[in-house]
C-alpha cells in the first residue's frame, strides 16, 4: 500500500476528530466567542451587496457537492445524461462559483477599505479568509478544467464521489482518491485544512444558523389596533401571528 493511499485512508479521519473535538472545546469554553463578530455597525452599504451574494453562491456550491458525492453516479443516471450533468454542473456551478468569489473579493476589499474593520481583523481571521479563498478557487479551477476535453476524460463520480461516501461507512478506498487528477487532490487538501480550522474561527456560526427563524411566528412588540381601542381588550382573543 503506497504512502498516498494512506494518507487519504487516515488524514479525512484526523480532519474529523479535529473538527468534533474542536466544535465541542469551542462551544464548551468559548461560548460568548461562538460569533461571527459582525462588522455591519461600521459599514452596510457594501455589506448589503457582497454578503447575500458570498452566502447565497455558497449554499449553491454546497447543494452542488452534495448531489455529486452523495448520490451514485448510477442513481443520477436514471434521472438524466452524464452530458447534461456535467453541463448544468458546468453551468450552475460557474454562475455560483463566479458569485461566491466576486461576493468574497467584495467583503475583503471592504474589510481592508474600511478602517474601523480593517482594526477589528484579527490574525484569525486573515488565515481563514486565505484558506476559504484558496479552497474556492480549487475548487472553481476543477469546474472550468472539468468543461475542458482534457478534464472531461476524467469522471470524479467514479473516484473522489465514492472515496468520499467510503470514510463514511468505515471502509476507507484511499485508493480511489489516488487515480484522481491532481488538481482534485489540491481542492480536497485545502479543503480538509479549512475544516480543520473550522471550529477555531468565525466560520464556526455555521453550526448555529438560525433556520427556526424563517418557520416561527413573528413577534408582535406593539399591536396598534389594540392600543387605540384599549377598551375593547378584554374582549377579544390574543393573536398568535401566523
Amino acid at each position: 500500500m503506497s504512502g498516498w493511499v494512506i494518507f487519504w485512508d487516515v488524514v479525512p479521519y484526523v480532519t474529523l476528530a479535529i473538527v468534533g473535538v474542536g466544535t465541542w472545546w469551542r462551544y464548551r469554553y468559548d461560548k460568548f466567542g461562538w460569533t461571527t463578530r459582525s462588522s455591519q455597525l461600521y459599514e452596510s452599504r457594501l455589506l448589503r451587496i457582497a454578503s447575500p451574494m458570498f452566502h447565497f453562491g455558497m449554499l449553491v456550491v454546497i447543494i452542488g457537492h452534495v448531489v455529486g458525492l452523495l448520490i451514485p453516479e448510477s442513481w443520477m443516471d436514471m434521472i438524466m445524461s452524464d452530458h447534461v450533468y456535467h453541463l448544468q454542473a458546468v453551468v450552475l456551478g460557474g454562475i455560483a462559483g463566479g458569485a461566491a468569489l466576486l461576493g468574497i473579493a467584495l467583503l475583503i476589499y471592504r474589510r481592508r477599505a474600511t478602517g474601523p474593520v480593517f482594526m477589528a481583523t484579527t490574525v484569525n481571521d486573515k488565515t481563514m479568509y486565505l484558506a476559504l479563498v484558496a479552497a474556492m478557487l480549487a475548487g472553481f479551477a476543477c469546474t472550468l478544467i472539468g468543461a475542458t476535453p482534457e478534464g472531461a476524460e476524467h469522471d470524479y463520480r467514479e473516484t473522489v464521489s465514492p472515496w468520499f461516501r467510503s470514510i463514511w461507512i468505515l471502509q476507507p478506498r484511499g485508493d480511489l482518491m489516488v487515480q484522481a487528477p491532481l488538481y482534485f487532490h489540491i481542492h480536497v487538501m485545502i479543503a480538509l485544512v479549512l475544516f480543520c480550522l473550522w471550529p477555531f474561527t468565525r466560520l464556526v456560526h455555521v453550526f448555529s444558523a438560525p433556520i427556526g427563524y424563517l418557520f416561527r411566528p413573528y413577534v408582535v412588540y406593539r399591536s396598534r389596533d389594540v392600543a387605540e381601542k384599549s377598551e375593547l381588550v378584554g374582549s377579544r382573543p390574543h393573536r398568535r401571528g401566523w
